[in-house]
């Protein structure tokens, strides 16, 4: 009996797909013939029994499909603006800090600059050297900002006096917090604590945080993922470049700060609130900081999912915490960004990568979000094509796609969100994320913008946490 031809067995013509074979992908497109590559690695040794029992476990699938699904269903809201005494109920000497937990002794020094600058800030030392010195002591309290619901740029660093965004979360209930932006160079979040950065955080305090609250009351709940989803369509990606959804924010909340301003007989407040919001860029960040911290937290707690639900730097640390484990960090060493630098400062001057603000990445902005804002590649290094790129990796890594936050550039498509162990472990692929770079020596500030990746082994040890839970 003769075999019929291959064709004859075939539907039509065959569709070839290489996974992690170049050479033989590259001898069938020298021979025209069509082929898909699949970025693709085996899995790391050691993590094939951990893979088996989650992926083997039936109800790990409908785990992260109800995670995502809470986390792309949330919808913050800012509705109101408070002192961090009122509605985080710190003490006087009392400091959340960005990142996982960490005490003075293995602070970098950025953090310990943001520490010295909040001891001032708040009239617990009379200078740096005072300062350090208390802390060093153990005069204050440090706790990292995720528990307490907040996050913070860069170091962080939270202190009583501090007004902070008011996000709630008007799905699913939730409330988040994040402290307001003091803009870029020598600042309080890179660690500089100098008496310019001292005075504007007391200005901030006495007029900036009142003006907007006076505007967001006057205003009523303004829906965050919307002036969001706008932004994309204009060049942002929510977390380097922030310049349209500030706009957007100015444009909602202009007329009401005015307003505001004069029922309270402060007029000329309203003009230098507005002044500083517009003159800085990055000044929305913290707004979607605090609205991917609701979505990502209503996402927490399921158990049996791989689900990222912080990703958070210290300075030392690289952490993140997973829907289906709790509380519990799991951390590495915190990398230093690759990226562009400020005058004469070079790779020397970086310290490793800081702050709360990849909760951006994680709910499907900031470096996932690349390819809506290919401005953005001359602030952190790069080209066009390498922005496109890296956007379109993360769908490797991601449960879905984020039905409100789309790209032009790829069709409108959902940007990849909700970042899920297993993928990043099975691919080998880590979430990119785009951040701002801080000087390694206290009280230097920035010092150029980048972009880093966490530790492969933090995925590979929330794996197997969720395999031992399973």
């Amino acid at each position: 009996m003769t075999r019929p031809p291959l064709g004859g067995l075939l539907s039509g013509e065959p569709r070839v797909i290489a996974a992690g074979v170049d050479v033989l992908a590259d001898a069938l497109a020298q021979q025209a013939v069509p082929v898909d590559r699949v970025d693709w690695r085996p899995p790391p040794p050691g993590t094939e029994d951990a893979l088996a029992r989650v992926l083997g476990d039936p109800a790990h699938a409908e785990a992260d499909t109800r995670a995502v699904r809470r986390m792309l269903t949330a919808r913050p809201q800012l509705v109101d603006v408070r002192p961090a005494h009122e509605v985080l109920g710190l003490r006087p000497g009392d400091f959340l800090h960005a990142g996982p937990p960490l005490d003075w002794d293995r602070a970098s020094g950025p953090m310990r600059g943001a520490l010295i600058g909040a001891m001032l800030l708040e009239g617990l030392a009379e200078t740096p050297e005072e300062a350090e010195k208390a802390l060093a002591r153990g005069a204050a309290t440090l706790e990292p900002c995720h528990h307490r619901g907040t996050v913070g740029p860069m170091a962080g660093v939270v202190s009583p006096s501090m007004w902070m965004l008011v996000v709630e979360d008007a799905e699913h209930g939730g409330t988040a917090y994040c402290s307001l932006n003091e803009g870029l160079g020598k600042v309080l979040r890179y660690g500089a604590y100098g008496p310019e950065v001292i005075e504007r955080l007391g200005w901030m305090g006495a007029v900036l945080g009142p003006a907007l609250a006076g505007a967001v009351r006057r205003h009523g709940p303004l829906d965050l993922t919307a002036v969001m989803a706008q932004a994309l369509q204009m060049g942002d990606e929510l977390h380097n470049r922030n310049r349209a959804a500030t706009s957007l924010l100015l444009r909602e909340l202009a007329a009401d700060l005015v307003e505001a301003a004069d029922e309270a007989g402060t007029a000329g407040r309203a003009a230098e609130a507005l002044r500083f919001a517009a003159g800085n860029d990055h000044f929305f960040l913290n707004f979607a900081m605090a609205a991917a911290k609701c979505a990502a937290d209503a996402a927490r707690g399921i158990p049996g999912s791989g689900l990222v639900v912080a990703m958070a730097r210290n300075g030392t640390d690289f952490g993140i915490q997973v829907s289906g484990t709790g509380d519990r960090w799991f951390t590495g060493p915190a990398g230093v960004p690759d990226g562009l630098y400020l005058g004469s400062y070079g790779p020397g001057d970086a310290n490793p990568d800081i702050g709360d603000s990849a909760i951006t990445e994680t709910a499907g902005m900031g470096g996932f979000a690349l390819a809506a804002a290919p401005a953005i590649v001359r602030f952190v290094g790069g080209e066009v094509p390498d922005a496109i790129a890296a956007t379109r990796r993360m769908y490797e890594i991601t449960m879905a796609e984020h039905p409100a936050l789309q790209i032009p550039l790829l069709g409108f498509r959902g940007t990849p969100a909700g970042i899920d162990v297993t993928r990043v472990v099975r691919t080998g692929i880590l979430p990119v994320i785009d951040t701002g770079i801080a000087g390694r020596e206290a009280g230097t500030g920035q010092v150029g913008a980048g972009l880093v990746e966490p530790p492969e082994g933090i995925f590979t040890d929330a794996l197997h946490a969720l395999a031992e839970n399973g």
